[in-house]
């Protein structure tokens, strides 16, 4: 089997198997519980949010446990904006970001405030001039993203918040973290963001549970009330099985970091070769300075999704778009808003590197992707 499709979820590692079965077997009192076996998870839980501080260069104090990704969006965005209400009604997004963003913004139009969407160019650059133009007094909550999850765009997130902040100094800035969380170097007090959003599965670690960075000095109403777990931000007994086991990977991945990065630089880089050097009439969507784990492909005079059940067949398994949005069946927003030809759309596939990903399993997939787009493009000529 070769897996591609590594930004829609990752194998866990052995290390957090391991740890996840220990929880559900051994380590399976409730945090809350006053006796010594609770006392002894809680301690555990607490390893695990210094785990997570470390990868991000926050104190574990500002780290709150979540369900992942899509939750930890929401508990910000919500957060933020309602213990806010008072300085303004003006709030800001990207055109190209996540659902959980994008949906969570756009329905605070019903509630009465204005919702801007900044453009991007081709490669899904921010238009800086205009969001900084966009930037009043009025406005209280940025939200964007420090990866783009469908072609791998970085933002420059140091640059964008210090100049925003100087336009208005009391804009809130959240950062859906999902795709940059242990993949690409995060300092969240050189970011100065606000909230930062990470997820376990896209880290080698369990799913259904994530992590939200909340800044010591910013408070947020919460979206869950109930028994005051997480300081009151999430109630609700803890996930430990998923807490522990996201611990365990951000640990293995920071102290493999560096070798796991430039593995991945590597390995995509062999990749764009060998499709430069086997496919005819294809583009990059994913910019040169990209995230190393996601490469973007437009084939054209193809089907995307047809080379992704032909792939299937040899157990060789990539993404046509987002796995977050409708099982990715839908025309892409991301794709849409880079205004790139619907024939090169409808044949964009993205792949998505892991630490355990080799060369030789590159030359397979280039090999049979290469076979199979002939061969589509030779039934689409009859």
């Amino acid at each position: 089997m070769i897996y591609l499709d590594n930004c829609a979820t990752t194998k866990p590692r052995r290390e957090v198997v391991d740890v996840v079965v220990k929880a559900l077997t051994e380590d399976f009192a409730n945090p809350s519980s006053l006796h010594s076996l609770g006392f002894e998870v809680e301690k555990e839980i607490e390893i695990s949010r210094k785990n997570i501080a470390d990868l991000i260069n926050s104190n574990p104090s500002e780290v709150y446990f979540t369900s992942g990704g899509t939750e930890g969006n929401n508990i910000a965005i919500n957060g933020l904006i309602n213990k806010n209400t008072r300085l303004g009604n003006k709030i800001i997004t990207t055109s190209i970001e996540h659902s959980s963003v994008l949906d969570k913004m756009r329905s605070y139009r019903d509630k009465g405030f204005e919702v801007v969407e900044i453009g991007v160019d081709r490669y899904a650059n921010l238009d800086t001039n205009k969001l900084y133009s966009s930037i009043d007094s009025n406005t209280i909550l940025l939200s964007l993203s420090h990866v783009n999850n469908e072609i791998g765009t970085i933002n420059e997130l140091e640059e964008i918040v210090k100049k925003v902040k100087s336009i208005n100094e009391n804009i809130l800035v959240h950062v859906d973290g999902v795709q940059a969380f242990g993949k690409i170097p995060v300092d969240v007090k050189k970011i100065n963001c606000d909230t930062y959003s990470a997820s376990g599965h896209k880290i080698y670690g369990p799913k259904g549970i994530g992590a939200l960075y909340i800044k010591n000095s910013v408070q947020i109403k919460p979206l869950v009330l109930g028994g005051g777990q997480e300081k009151g931000i999430r109630s609700g007994t803890e996930n430990v099985p998923g807490i522990l086991g996201l611990g365990k990977a951000a640990e293995c991945v920071n102290n493999n970091f560096k070798c796991e990065y430039e593995h991945a630089v590597e390995i995509k880089q062999y990749l764009i070769e060998k499709i430069r050097n086997s496919i005819k009439d294809f583009e990059f969507n994913s910019p040169k300075n990209s995230s190393p784990y996601i490469l973007s492909i437009s084939i054209r005079d193809t089907r995307a999704e047809v080379l992704l059940h032909y792939l299937e067949q040899d157990e060789i398994y990539i993404s046509t778009a987002s796995a977050c949005t409708s099982n990715g069946t839908h025309k892409s927003h991301v794709l849409s808003e880079l205004k790139i030809d619907d024939s090169l759309v409808e044949g964009t596939i993205r792949v998505c590197i892991s630490k355990d990903i080799s060369k030789k399993d590159i030359d397979e997939f280039v090999e049979r992707l290469t076979v199979y787009v002939n061969e589509i493009r030779e039934i689409m000529k009859r």
